[in-house]
């Protein structure tokens, strides 16, 4: 595919316009001062080919008469001029360098012009000759483009009073170099005056774009704060100096700092709902642990007490046993992300993961016999530092949700690797994976794949095996963040895959 073009920026954008628009009105001052300059030549050359042909006429015995106003040159067989010619003409007295002549009487054409480096008189060629009689009845002056070293000529064609048709010419070599020097010295200004212009340009506009550049910092200083999560200090605000309404980057600060302060006032407003909500669940949480405790010890020694108690009351009390060890483990997990939201410190030591996971895996085994159990372990342990305690909690979590949301006889495959300076476990199972609409939301809060509160219980009156309570991998993410590492799930029909990332130690 072709690559795109990158957009310019606005500061190329201004300077490239003014620049174009400069380059723009020197070409056509340049064209303009060409022509009329060319044109004023061309009529100063007309001038000098007229005085040329004026002379011309005298060199060839016409308006020179005596008293009785008879020209000395109708006189048959005159002395003084002979018969006129080209060479007439050309060495008649003050003719100008370079003038081109052609002289027909009636019967011959004569031809010739004046060699600017040598001053000789040189012949035209028959083509040359062709060209200057087609123009020889002109009677105003006309260009004629002759070939050769000879270029463009202005010439002007006339009839002496004895009936001699007589052609003269000048070359038009000096005004095209005049104009070509003149365009040259144009263009190179020109160029001269661009750069400078260009180098000037892209410094105001620099100094004129640095308010907008301020306020685009400021969004940029906002737009990297964490705002979704945590408590989050909005302090940034653009200058006093780039908010004057007066003008348009003032307008756009003063704007944005409007919205900003709206933003900051929504913020602090979540955080203090937010830090409401935490303080609850926290005094809840710690409140809740003692009456379960005492709930779960008296059902546990009222059903160990021995006596005899009918079967009816003996399920009951394995119920609120079971129900209370639930709850507990919901307050206690509740407990953990109110500490976790509240950002207190993780006591981060090196951790072994080989045996930090040959140990989840052993405890999953006895925890779900009807699962296959698979570990793959590299040849040399792999440590990365964290809160070992937290770290085996998010480890029993994951093996915990392949165990209870996959059907008996599925394989979850344990692995850990080293990749990129992180360490990497992954949980795979081949079960009937996970809902593609529940794959945005699984690791939130109370997000729970099956619809019923309990799963399957037994008839023993032993504890039931109870449904998600949502909170597990909300608690993996949780605790993986604050480990400053990731947790991805990548799942489709057979296969499900949770992948953990931690920093090496």
């Amino acid at each position: 595919m072709p690559s795109r073009r990158l957009p310019w920026t606005l500061q190329r954008r201004l300077v490239l316009t003014v620049v174009g628009l400069l380059a723009l009105v020197s070409i056509t001052i340049g064209i303009v001062s060409v022509v009329i300059l060319r044109a004023s030549l061309v009529d100063r050359l007309d001038l000098q080919l007229a005085s040329a042909a004026d002379r011309s006429r005298t060199a060839l015995g016409d308006g020179i008469g005596d008293n009785d106003g008879d020209s000395l040159g109708d006189l048959p067989g005159n002395p003084h001029f002979g018969t006129p010619t080209a060479d007439s003409i050309l060495s008649g007295p003050a003719q100008p360098p370079g003038l081109l002549a052609l002289v027909y009487d009636g019967t011959s054409i004569t031809t010739g012009y004046t060699d600017d480096a040598s001053g000789e008189i040189e012949s035209l060629t028959s083509e040359q000759v062709q060209l200057l009689a087609d123009h020889v009845n002109q009677s105003t002056p006309v260009t004629v483009h002759l070939g050769g070293e000879l270029g463009e000529y202005r010439v002007q064609a006339e009839t002496s009073r004895t009936g001699t048709l007589y052609l003269v010419g000048l070359p038009l070599s000096g005004v095209a170099a005049t104009a070509a020097q003149l365009a040259l010295i144009v263009g190179l200004v020109s160029l001269v005056g661009l750069v400078i212009v260009a180098i000037i340009a892209a410094w105001v506009v620099r100094l004129a774009l640095r308010p907008l550049q301020r306020v685009t910092a400021t969004a940029i200083r906002v737009a990297q704060l964490p705002l979704d999560r945590g408590e989050v200090s909005l302090d940034d605000r653009v200058p006093s100096g780039d908010t004057d309404p007066r003008t348009e980057v003032g307008r756009v600060g003063a704007a944005l700092n409007r919205m900003l302060d709206h933003v900051d006032l929504a913020l602090e407003a979540r955080q203090a709902s937010e830090r409401k909500v935490r303080q609850f669940v926290a005094d809840a949480s710690h409140e809740l642990r003692t009456p379960l405790a005492s709930i779960r010890g008296y059902s546990e020694l009222t059903r160990r007490s021995g006596q005899e108690l009918p079967p009816d009351a003996m399920h009951a009390l394995g119920r609120i046993e079971s129900e209370s060890v639930r709850m507990t483990g919901l307050v206690e997990d509740l407990l953990l992300l109110a500490r976790l939201d509240e950002g207190r410190e993780l006591d981060l030591q090196p951790v072994d993961l080989t045996m930090l996971l040959v140990d989840a895996v052993s405890d999953a085994h006895a925890a779900g016999p009807d699962h296959v159990w698979n570990l793959e372990l590299p040849e040399e342990p792999i440590e990365a530092t964290g809160d070992e305690p937290r770290l085996r909690q998010v480890i029993a979590n994951l093996l915990a949700n392949a165990r209870v949301h996959t059907d008996a006889g599925t394989t979850v495959l344990v692995a850990l690797a080293g990749h990129d300076e992180r360490a990497v476990i992954t949980v795979t199972d081949d079960g009937q994976g996970i809902p593609e609409e529940l794959t945005a939301t699984l690791f939130e809060r109370f997000a729970r794949g099956d619809s019923s509160r309990f799963r399957a219980a037994n008839t023993t009156g032993a504890p039931r095996s109870t449904g998600s309570t949502g909170l597990g991998l909300a608690i993996v993410a949780a605790v993986i963040a604050a480990h400053h590492g990731e947790v991805t799930v990548d799942s489709r029909p057979g296969r499900t895959t949770f992948r953990v990332a931690l920093p090496l130690a």
